[in-house]
């Protein structure tokens, strides 16, 4: 029983410990790390000792030292009054941020985040080298080599496509370097996402008689995924008077594939 209101959540004990006296030895090893002696009360023989008396102990960190060795068998007992025990666990979602601190040390310490918590799947992808194009026609994007696949979920050497296991918004990006090779005659560029082998986002640029040398398109949207059977594709339309188009990759810069899933939406 218990007078006064009902506690919150549960009972709070402090830590105890309790000894048996070695002959000779006076330093003991303390299971919970103290700043002095001030932070524990010892107990002899059922004796209160005052710490820092010449016949008594002192503490620091683990380890307690009696001033004198005790007869070999006396039971010594330690009440840690600064260490409290708790007997449940903070509930589940009971933490926020006013709670962490701003300099919280990681290193040492592996957290594992739910699904939901994390961009991935993610991956990026770029072509190793230039891709030739049919003129005039619309074009699968090979991008062939990844930088980084988070689930090995961007197929990079068949059907160059990312199929992501996991439902939510992505963020989908891509880039190309529409280069008409011999002439400064590129008349247009369409660059497009596919979703499941249908078009979805398309960017177009038509640069009618004032011909170009040569020019890098870009596209993003957020696209939603079913995460069992949705995938992404890149497919580009050159059209240039040289007749000989192709995608110019002459850096990891350019012509560059990529998609992540967003977290909170």
């Amino acid at each position: 029983m218990y007078l006064g209101n009902s506690p919150a959540l549960n009972y709070t004990s402090l830590a105890t410990q309790t000894f048996t006296a070695v002959t000779g030895q006076t330093q003991y090893t303390l299971d919970h790390s103290v700043a002095n002696g001030n932070d524990i009360l010892l107990y002899i023989a059922n004796v209160k000792q005052v710490e820092g008396n010449s016949n008594s102990y002192t503490a620091t960190g683990n380890t307690l030292t009696l001033n004198t060795a005790i007869s070999a068998g006396t039971e010594m007992y330690c009440l840690f009054v600064s260490v409290a025990r708790e007997s449940i666990t903070p509930p589940n979602n009971s933490v926020g941020t006013s709670q962490l601190t701003s300099s919280l040390d990681l290193s040492s310490k592996t957290i594992t985040l739910a699904s939901n918590m994390t961009n991935a799947p993610a991956f990026e992808a770029h072509l190793s080298s230039s891709q030739s194009l049919t003129d005039a026609t619309t074009t699968k994007v090979q991008f062939n080599t990844e930088i980084f696949d988070t689930d090995n979920a961007y197929d990079n050497s068949t059907n160059y496509r990312f199929t992501p296991q996991v439902a939510g918004k992505y963020f989908v990006y891509a880039d190309v370097d529409a280069d008409p090779v011999a002439t400064a005659g590129l008349v247009s560029v369409s660059l497009f996402i596919y979703k499941n082998g249908s078009e979805f986002r398309t960017h177009e640029l038509n640069f009618n008689s004032n011909y170009t040398r040569r020019f890098s398109a870009a596209i993003s949207c957020v696209i939603d995924m079913n995460g069992s059977s949705d995938y992404l594709e890149i497919f580009v339309y050159v059209n240039d008077t040289s007749g000989n188009p192709q995608l110019n990759a002459t850096s990891t810069l350019n012509n560059l594939f990529g998609a992540y899933k967003l977290i909170g939406v």
